[in-house]
């Protein structure tokens, strides 16, 4: 592998890197590195986990030079809110070493902080095509100096609709400009976005041609189980030997949200991200994942591409993905940075026909997905579960039982408001205390006044005497 030291990358950007341990560049990076920095335009593809946001974030810092002018300079358009977080962290740390400053622009936050860090003069922004949008339209956002302009995951932008948004992005920002475009597929629509916005751009294809589809470092696994059944062959694969972080996928923010509850009450340590949840929310359960405080995390299909964990070990489908992309996608999650991964999907009896297309767009050679229940022998071989692990760690805690009475030992009864206060106290000498409003007598002794009790007057009697 080549160091980003031999990449004519400045010093700086190759210290902050060093601080985080990354030396050596990933094909990707060796490859469209040294074409970007004197200003072609780029078309990176290579599979997701293998280094694009570095790729296309090492030429736009260092093309910014060490101390930018204030206001943007670049623009970096992603497709989902997650990915917006995680390709901000990795700009921030490459202008670690400069005045550079780097801002998110994303749905689902407040507007002041992102508009406040805009106005202090941020040179990098990172956005989704919504905000950015909505920024721009009210005059906060001025796109006009950006000379860098980079999508992220172009071929998702058109899943989610984002063309037009995309074209509305480029007629604001400058015209003369440096334009890279990254994506792990590369369909018509994309290569005409391309023809439509760069000049003379470069592609170049990261993979080779005779790998296949799907990484060689993840171990697929598919299995046909039973709707009922799927929470417990969850709960024992959690408790597989050498399993680290685990991400779950699910097709609604209702399975999302459930398969958290029911995991967390059978012991594990579980966060989760889907549409329900607030914005807040979601980028604390991700930074609890991250840091490793939760282990478990259940996603729907917002999160696949900004889940950028290298020490993700398991990808479970609890729902297989509606095509092929979006199951490379999910999958990616682990396998990352060169590290191995495993991932499970579970196909209902329903769902054949979805695996179908699946298995004949990736070529799997796996037509018939395996009839598993979490009481196959297969299921404990294939991921090293140990022998008699149950889908559950711990047990809801039990009532505890009143303790019992000792025999001969008293009682003591919970007296209602009032009830036997004379009893409970010394009765006061003549002539002292007040009444209390218990009882006919006052504590002087006297007689209590006696109430008077009003009369219901039937219907038209006493009115001669009114």
């Amino acid at each position: 592998m080549t160091a980003f030291a031999d990449l004519s990358i400045d010093e700086d950007i190759v210290a902050q890197l060093a601080t985080k341990g990354i030396e050596d560049a990933f094909p990707i990076q060796e490859q469209t590195i040294p074409i970007s920095l004197p200003g072609q335009d780029v078309i990176g593809q290579a599979k997701t986990g293998t280094g694009k946001t570095f790729g296309f974030g090492i030429p736009v810092v260092q093309r910014l030079g060490l101390n930018p002018e204030p206001g943007v300079k670049a623009l970096i358009v992603v497709p989902t809110r997650e990915l917006a977080t995680q390709v901000y962290e990795d700009m921030d740390l490459l202008t670690g070493g400069r005045s550079t400053s780097v801002v998110a622009i994303y749905g689902g936050k407040a507007y002041e902080g992102q508009i406040e860090q805009l106005k202090a003069g941020a040179q990098i922004v990172v956005g989704t095509p919504g905000r950015l949008i909505d920024l721009a339209g009210q005059g906060l956002l001025d796109l006009s100096g950006a000379t860098e302009v980079v999508l992220d995951e172009a071929d998702k932008m058109l899943d989610l609709g984002f063309l037009a948004d995309i074209e509305k992005i480029f007629q604001r920002v400058a015209p003369k400009r440096h334009t890279q475009l990254f994506s792990a597929t590369m369909p018509g629509p994309i290569v005409a976005l391309a023809r439509r916005f760069m000049s003379n751009p470069i592609h170049i294809r990261a993979t080779d041609p005779d790998e296949g589809l799907t990484q060689a470092n993840i171990r697929h696994i598919v299995y046909r189980a039973h709707q009922l059944d799927k929470d417990e062959v969850i709960g024992r694969i959690l408790q597989a030997n050498g399993r680290g972080k685990t991400v779950i996928f699910t097709r609604t923010k209702r399975q999302a949200q459930r398969l958290v509850d029911e995991l967390t009450d059978r012991g594990f340590s579980v966060g989760g991200v889907h549409g329900d949840m607030g914005q807040e929310q979601r980028e604390r359960s991700m930074a609890a994942f991250k840091a490793g405080k939760k282990d478990v995390m259940v996603a729907t299909d917002v999160a696949a591409r900004g889940i950028d964990v290298n020490d993700v070990t398991h990808v479970i489908n609890h729902t297989i993905p509606d095509d092929e992309k979006t199951y490379l996608h999910r999958a990616g999650r682990t396998g990352r940075a060169g590290r191995t991964g495993i991932a499970i999907t579970f196909v209902d009896w329903d769902d054949l026909h979805k695996w179908a297309l699946i298995n004949r767009a990736l070529d799997f050679g796996q037509p018939e997905p395996v009839e598993t229940y979490s009481t196959s022998p297969h299921l404990y071989t294939d991921l090293d579960i140990p022998e008699g692990t149950k889908g559950r760690i711990t047990t809801a805690p039990k009532k505890e039982d009143k303790p019992k009475r000792e025999p001969g030992q008293r009682t003591r009864r919970r007296r209602a408001a009032g009830e036997g206060d004379a009893a409970a106290t010394k009765a006061p000498a003549e002539g002292q205390g007040t009444h209390d409003g218990a009882g006919v007598e006052h504590r002087d002794g006297k007689p209590a006044a006696a109430r008077r009790r009003r009369r219901r007057r039937s219907s038209g009697s006493g009115t001669q005497g009114a």
